[in-house]
């Protein structure tokens, strides 16, 4: 694919970048599943967000959403986050952690769609934007700076 450039003496910087923005797009999807899930798993950051703060509060919020049955959904929700997120972070089994992630974000903008948008009104926008990052690494894998690219293993 030919690109033209507003200005192409750049061209080689921009090449040189690519992987490394790549990366840092994957870290950042990655590490900002984590803490949700600390919050909602173990009750860590306790003013921030859902009134979620262990397994079984997620449970019942998800009974009560519709959800059911929660028992099963919350530890699979929290696994997600707490697994997932960081093998996506570190480029690790990126596709096969790729896919529960997106599956759980394209599900909660499901939910949140009745919020609205904003992320402060627990709104569909940042949902949006992780899952349109997270499916981007389902299809183009961890990149060259990624622990799957060192293990020589690319599912």
């Amino acid at each position: 694919m030919s690109t033209t450039y507003v200005f192409p003496q750049l061209a080689g910087l921009y090449h040189a970048l690519e992987p490394w923005a790549e990366a840092l797009l994957r870290v950042a999807v990655g590490v900002c599943l984590i803490p949700h899930g600390l919050r909602m798993a173990f009750g860590l950051f306790p003013n921030a967000g859902g009134p979620c703060n262990s397994i079984p509060s997620l449970a019942a919020i998800l009974d009560k959403g519709g959800w059911r049955p929660g028992t099963l959904w919350a530890p699979i929700i929290a696994a997600t986050e707490l697994i997932g997120g960081p093998l996506l972070a570190l480029g690790l089994f990126t596709r096969l952690a790729a896919i529960p992630i997106v599956i759980l974000l394209v599900l909660s903008i499901v939910e949140h769609w009745r919020f609205g948008w904003f992320w402060n009104k627990q709104g569909i926008e940042y949902p949006v934007v992780w899952a349109a990052g997270a499916f981007y690494f389902l299809v183009h894998g961890g990149g060259v700076i990624s622990l799957d690219q060192l293990i020589g293993w690319e599912f």
